[in-house]
């Protein structure tokens, strides 16, 4: 009998004792009678444990045998960071994970000495599959992939077991991982030079073939660029053919020479600044350059300051022998006072009335 029939026994014989003692009371039975009322109330439930034992029996002897548990075999074992060869060469995946295995019944006929080994192979050949088909840049990638794969029993190659793999982790040697990264930062920089260089490329040849392939292409694009300056574009027209000369290596047309700016000296009979002669491609001379240094003193053409400032500095450079810039400075500055060193200095010279003794 178990606990829960042996607890309602006694539940309902203190019940049916509750019940008969009411109904004697209210009853007034007589006081002979309650004696073996008790004695029924206590020999009923006994009476039924006694019942229930005999009709269960004794326990079988292998029923006993099975209560001593068996000791449980160990089905799982660890690997760590075991190569494995990836689709590049000497780029190696390292692979840990936990293998497990059951053991198939065809294995009771012979016995499997290291079932550990049998199933670690299996596992690692599965992988192995995978791993030699990806590229070691995609190892995150390849981790779950592996994850899935080795995530269900299979058989191995001798049928004795079947295996599978979890916590699965797969990463690569640290200097590998280094020298990946360094190939995919050039990689990236030359896939930038290289769409760089077709820019420029794509660009030179916009430029060449189709604005400035004669001037009036070079005139059609300046005006789009500038629609609303058309007197601008009028002004530019020796400045766009020069431009599209250069760029062809042609000279300019007969045509258009005439739109070309002449130099200053062409104009007024005065050699260019510095930036002019730069500009008309003339090497500037020591007379350029004093010219910047007087043009950024304010002095106009017409001061008389700036002839007498060029003239010291033509008497400075005779000083120093070099005749032929004192002499072009005189020239650029004051051409009615050009002379000869030899000569006097003509009567209506800047110079003539007061000549200064000392340099700048």
């Amino acid at each position: 009998m178990t606990t829960g029939c042996k607890t309602t026994t006694i539940f309902l014989t203190i019940l049916c004792g509750l019940v008969l003692t009411i109904v004697g009371l209210t009853e007034q039975w007589p006081t002979w009678a309650w004696p073996p009322l008790a004695v029924i109330l206590v020999a009923a439930p006994a009476a039924a444990f006694k019942i229930a034992g005999l009709r269960r029996g004794s326990v079988p002897v292998s029923f006993e045998e099975h209560l001593t548990a068996a000791p449980i075999e160990r089905t799982e074992h660890q690997v760590s960071r075991v190569a494995l060869p990836s689709r590049w060469a000497d780029y190696d995946f390292l692979i840990s994970a936990t293998v497990r295995w059951y053991a198939l019944d065809a294995a009771r006929h012979g016995q499997v000495l290291n079932p550990a080994g049998l199933a670690v192979e299996s596992v690692l050949d599965r992988a192995r599959v995978i791993t030699e088909q990806r590229e070691p840049g995609r190892v995150s990638l390849v981790q779950h992939e592996l994850s899935g794969s080795l995530s269900s029993l299979l058989p191995d190659s001798t049928g004795q077991l079947q295996a599978m793999a979890e916590d699965v982790r797969l990463t690569l040697h640290e200097h590998d991982q280094e020298r990946l990264d360094s190939l995919a930062g050039v990689r990236k920089d030359q896939a930038v030079w290289e769409h760089q260089r077709k820019y420029e490329q794509s660009k030179r040849k916009y430029l060449s073939e189709d604005v400035l392939k004669d001037t009036g292409s070079a005139v059609v694009w300046w005006l789009a660029k500038n629609d609303e300056k058309v007197e601008r574009t009028v002004e530019d027209l020796g400045l766009l053919a020069r431009l599209t000369s250069a760029a062809n290596d042609t000279d300019v047309p007969e045509r258009l020479r005439g739109l070309i700016p002449q130099p200053r000296e062409e104009e007024d009979g005065q050699v260019p600044s510095d930036r002019q002669a730069a500009r008309f491609g003339r090497v500037p001379t020591a007379a350029d350059h004093v010219a910047d240094a007087l043009n950024a003193l304010d002095l106009e053409d017409a001061d008389t300051q700036r002839r007498l400032l060029a003239k010291q500095i033509a008497d400075v450079m005779r000083d120093q022998e070099q005749h032929e810039t004192a002499d072009d400075l005189v020239r650029r500055f004051d051409p009615s006072a050009a002379f000869t060193p030899d000569d006097g200095e003509p009567p209506d010279s800047p110079g003539s009335a007061s000549r200064p003794t000392s340099g700048i």
